[in-house]
């Protein structure tokens, strides 16, 4: 069967999708600038009001069960109330968190401040993730959406740089390192101010005219409704948050929740805890903690320029299987070598953090393609959500992990997660790569090739869970 509807897409990347790409990476950056800058604040941190291990871990942990309520509330809200009016004021209250937890006196007023600051991170998963995911062409959605979640690293790297120039400050450092995200977010906010509200959503929302205007703006007279893709009934279903466990699909929802929780447990326990994890392993001094902990975040960065050529290339379900190997074997290796030494742990650390940066960013672009508009956000705020049980866990028993198992043991530990990781990719993961979001959230196995113009329908090969 062919048509002469020119779809979305299949249309030309702009220079508004390169903006937008821009604007939405910003929210990722504060995530990663935000959630690592507490590694380097809690070196003066900790002295000042006179943390433990299990207060240390109560710091490290509260943001990360703030982004479980914060991703399982606002993804639904988002798609309820629209991407655009979270877009903006998600960062309002990324701002104001982050400045009223350089204020706190006590340990209990930290522990607040960071737990709604998480609340602020887990919305931002599906807001800018969602709104991009629905405007851009299929042939770059899985570079660019991955490449907000290489930003995520960048912004990791720069919170070590920013703690490295900011450790002269005195005792109050701390204090600094913790306001200073408002700065990025409140940038990040003027950018984002005009983004168009998604025209996916607004049909969603039955709003015919609204998304008819968005498109043309966007893509020109060319484009209409009906190039978006969806089916005719389309703005007619009254979604509901269970609908991400219905029969339909619930099997991508437990993909989705192992994948994601198995690759940011280790992730977080790292980033969280880099100078001590390094100090485990017999390293010491500026150079090494601070220095260290820089180059490992560089690498998650690193990681992700091949990851973001690869995903294209060979589909983001061998990506995730070889990186998910990789890490097995990297982490696992020195529980076996005997007398291991701090280069054979420093070692392994830098493999975890190649691959894991090369694979990491797969955590927006499988569940903003695997569900429909309706309930993607709603989607990918719950993937969030349960990915931080087991992420806030980890950091919390992280110190605890360091000085009961040592380095070593710490790390096979990450190992034995990244195992069941691998597993539920190889058993539950479908292959997305170069599908349209109308095909891949409704099940077809069928994909649309454009010939001269006109889009065509063929026969892929495999199902979708």
């Amino acid at each position: 069967m062919s048509t002469s509807v020119r779809l979305i897409d299949d249309a030309p990347l702009t220079r508004f999708h390169k903006k937008l790409t821009v604007f939405s990476s910003g929210g990722p950056f504060i995530d990663g600038y935000a959630l690592s800058i507490i590694g380097i604040a809690l070196i003066t941190m900790t002295p000042a009001l006179d943390l433990g291990p299990k207060e240390i871990g109560m710091v490290g942990a509260a943001s990360l069960v703030g982004i479980f309520f914060g991703g399982g509330v606002f993804g639904w809200v988002t798609d309820k109330v629209g991407r655009h009016t979270m877009y903006i004021l998600d960062l309002l209250a990324l701002a104001a968190f982050s400045i009223l937890s350089a204020f706190s006196t006590d340990i209990w007023q930290l522990v607040i401040w960071r737990f709604l600051l998480g609340v602020a991170i887990g919305a931002d998963y599906p807001i800018a993730t969602s709104l991009l995911a629905e405007f851009l062409p299929r042939k770059h959605r899985g570079r660019l959406l991955g490449a907000t979640f290489v930003v995520w690293a960048v912004g990791a790297a720069a919170a070590f740089a920013v703690g490295y120039a900011m450790r002269g400050f005195g005792p109050d450092a701390w204090r600094w390192m913790l306001a200073s995200p408002a700065i990025f977010a409140v940038i990040t906010l003027l950018f984002r101010l005009g983004t168009p509200e998604s025209p996916r959503w607004l049909l969603s929302r039955g709003r015919v005219d609204e998304a008819r205007t968005v498109i043309k703006k966007v893509y020109g007279n060319d484009y209409d409704v009906d190039s978006l893709g969806e089916d005719e009934d389309t703005g007619k279903r009254a979604a509901t948050f269970t609908d991400i466990f219905n029969k339909k699909f619930w099997r991508r929802t437990l993909f989705v929740s192992i994948f994601w929780t198995a690759q940011v447990i280790p992730l977080f326990a790292v980033y969280t805890f880099a100078p001590e994890l390094l100090s485990s392993f017999g390293l010491d001094g500026d150079a090494n903690l601070y220095g260290g902990s820089l180059l490992i975040s560089l690498l998650f960065v690193i990681g992700g320029i091949p990851g973001l050529w690869l995903v294209e290339r060979i589909g983001r379900r061998k990506l995730l299987l070889w990186t998910f190997g990789i890490i097995v074997v990297a982490l696992a290796a020195p529980a076996f070598v005997p007398g291991v030494g701090p280069k054979t742990l420093f070692t392994a650390l830098a493999i975890f953090a190649l691959a894991s940066g090369a694979s990491s960013f797969l955590e927006v672009v499988y569940p903003n393609e695997l569900f429909p508009t309706e309930i993607r956000a709603t989607a990918v705020g719950f993937g969030t959500a349960i990915s931080r049980v087991g992420s806030a866990a980890s950091t919390y028993l992280m110190p605890v992990a360091i000085i009961s198992f040592g380095a070593s043991g710490a790390l096979l530990i990450g190992a034995g997660i990244s195992l069941v990781g691998l597993v539920a990719t190889f058993i539950l993961a479908p292959e997305t790569a170069n599908r349209s979001l109308a095909d891949i959230s409704s099940g077809s196995t069928k994909k649309k090739t454009k010939t001269n113009g006109t889009t065509e329908e063929t026969k892929a090969e495999g199902t979708l869970v």
